[in-house]
């Protein structure tokens, strides 16, 4: 049986606001049977080409609501179910080059019955982006 890769290669696109390319997005699954409350998300970093986002540079978006990182410890109604997508918006103005990259996310959280450690998660896959 294939690995399953978390990644999703739909949703990989450049962001706009007000017809500027603002960043990129990616969209990553839960592997976790049971799914998690996004509280126990610690945080998501992402790596295109090389090059790291951390921290504020991300936005999550599940079940069509987006977040701030420095907001998932107070989401306690929110859950992120397994198998469904959550959507990183990365601000990097100019966004991506069409053309393939090298994407990976890594994911730190903590599973319910074990919730003081944390379980890291990285992610690679190679995507096209494009326009």
């Amino acid at each position: 049986m294939p690995e399953q890769n978390n990644i999703l290669d739909r949703g990989f696109k450049n962001t706009r606001r007000n017809g500027q390319i603002t960043g990129f997005q990616v969209g990553v699954v839960s592997e976790y049977y049971r799914g998690v409350y996004v509280p126990l998300v610690d945080s998501f970093d992402v790596t295109v080409d090389g090059e790291t986002f951390t921290g504020d540079q991300i936005q999550c978006t599940f079940n069509g609501k987006t977040y701030a990182q420095t907001e998932l410890d107070k989401l306690s109604e929110v859950r992120w179910q397994w198998l469904d997508p959550c959507f990183l918006t990365i601000n990097r103005p100019g966004g991506l080059k069409p053309g393939w990259h090298n994407v990976e996310v890594t994911c730190r959280m903590r599973i319910s019955y074990m919730p003081v450690i944390p379980v890291v998660r990285t992610y690679t896959a190679k995507l096209a982006l494009v326009m």
